[in-house]
């Protein structure tokens, strides 16, 4: 059987004037595309320096090919592609942490971004302060000159950039995470307050952490999108991504002497605040994302498309987003919140993506407070009804516990795994299993978690879901 020949870069690779941290497929789908397209709207030397802060495996899949990729589009009728040249080289952190300190360090490099997921913060999710007393947090505190977090990174690279008379680079969170402008700022100030309270200052006064909000689905690659896209084009490209068509990228326009690609030229929306957009992406999609994860998992539905294409969960959606979700949304600028919601459904349901639900449920324990548990919040205090982000929530209880509804194990992959699988099987009454999650303040805040309220849905839900099963309780929810 004959071998396609690998993909290589047929264009000079462009000249470094960004790091990012966590060159993930995400990243790859999304910020490298919004911007090789800004680049050649307006120019500019914006290649990107990508950085992984653990695995070399995305270095050794891109470096073969000068660190060019394949972004593969799937549309309902069909798959379109388009070679990336966008990142210019890829660093492996543990293998040279003083390489990626100098690339950070450089003149030339005046944004620094991050897609690390939640736990890449080292922070509490429930109360977004650092954890001072994470295992990487102290090291990084001990030995500064050997970062291995990523902010023991941006704290370093910005005490070299001080030391040596630069302006500090701006640092842009694009992770799933509410103000995450304002959250990383935050960890950066307080990590840096605890080496050298000038450095802070220094940090505070001169430094930009411009908000985001990201959104484009883009499920894992797989050996046959490695293959189908060999067979639509003659070669091979292990680091290949495959996403939706759709793509939304709304960035606070707070830059470091205002230095940035023109993502704006490339579809950005660069905005005043970005709160509300935020706010709307993470409840509106990334809360039902969760919801279809946990209870469509649970159902036996294997992807995202699948668990829609069943009526009650279709319903799911939609009873979620307009009795228990928009409400808490505030109106952003220019944004129809109906016909968002409608649109959507629509994405979840188009074929040509196979988003797992197994995938969108690891890290639980971090995503639940921003996508879930600010809507119960909001709606408690509102004395609004939570019965069906109740039933979420004890979904994941339900997950955590790590067997499915005919036996089989699930392979939870979460930072609090054991602690979760623990609160589970510490009780066999709901009561008491509520209780144990309701008393993880890594997730629940303490006032959240002592609203009886909240005890009360989370119980009624949890003993359905154990007497029941999912489908029949979505079916109930949604009366479908």
């Amino acid at each position: 059987m004959p071998v396609e020949p690998r993909l290589t870069r047929q264009t000079p690779a462009p000249r470094v004037g960004m790091v990012h941290l966590g060159p993930g497929a995400f990243f790859r789908a999304f910020n490298a595309t919004y911007t090789e397209d800004a680049v050649a709207a307006a120019g500019g030397d914006w290649g990107i320096c990508a950085v992984s802060l653990n695995s070399a495996s995305v270095r050794d899949q891109l470096a073969p090919q000068g660190c060019a990729y394949t972004s593969v589009t799937l549309a309902p009728d069909g798959p379109s592609h388009r070679v990336i040249g966008a990142v210019a080289q890829v660093l492996v952190a543990p293998e040279n942490p003083q390489a990626v300190l100098d690339a950070m360090s450089a003149p030339e490099v005046r944004i620094v971004s991050l897609t690390v997921t939640e736990k890449g913060y080292c922070h509490e999710p429930a109360t977004g302060r650092l954890r001072l007393d994470h295992p990487g947090i102290l090291a990084d505190l001990a030995t500064p000159g050997n970062p291995i977090t990523a902010p023991g990174f941006l704290v370093e690279a910005l005490a070299r950039r001080r030391s040596a008379g630069l302006a500090p680079f701006t640092v842009m969170s694009c992770d799933n995470l509410p103000h995450n402008g304002q959250l990383v700022r935050a960890v950066v100030l307080e990590m840096a307050r605890a080496r050298d309270a000038t450095l802070a200052d220094w940090i505070a006064i001169n430094g930009r952490f411009p908000a985001t909000m990201v959104d484009r689905i883009t499920p894992a690659t797989t050996p046959a999108d490695v293959a189908a896209l060999a067979a639509a084009t003659g070669y091979h490209d292990p680091a290949c991504v495959v996403h939706e068509p759709f793509r939304q990228w709304v960035i606070e326009d707070d830059f470091v002497g205002g230095a940035r690609p023109a993502w704006d030229l490339a579809g950005a929306q660069l905005v005043r605040d970005v709160a509300p957009f935020e706010t709307m992406k993470l409840r509106c999609l990334n809360g039902t994302h969760s919801a279809l994860a946990y209870l469509g998992y649970l159902a036996g539905h294997e992807t995202i498309a699948a668990s829609v294409a069943d009526p009650p969960f279709a319903a799911l959606c939609r009873h979620l987003w307009h009795h228990e979700i928009l409400p808490t949304v505030p109106q952003p600028e220019g944004e129809d919140l109906p016909a968002y919601c409608d649109a959507l459904l629509e994405r979840y349901a188009n074929p040509a993506i196979r988003h797992r639900t197994w995938q969108i449920a690891m890290d639980g324990s971090q995503k639940l407070p921003q996508r879930l548990l600010g809507a119960v919040a909001d709606q408690l205090a509102a004395n609004r009804p939570i019965a069906g982000l109740a039933l979420v929530v004890a979904a994941w209880f339900r997950y955590t516990g790590g067997t499915d509804e005919a036996g089989g194990t699930i392979d939870v992959r979460d930072p609090l795994a054991p602690r979760l699988a623990a609160a589970w099987a510490g009780s066999d009454s709901a009561g008491g299993r509520v209780a144990a999650f309701l008393a993880i303040d890594k997730v629940f805040a303490p006032a959240l978690a002592r609203d009886p309220r909240l005890s009360q849905a989370l119980t009624v839900a949890t003993e359905g879901l154990c007497a029941r099963g999912a489908r029949a309780m979505v079916q109930t929810l949604t009366q479908t």
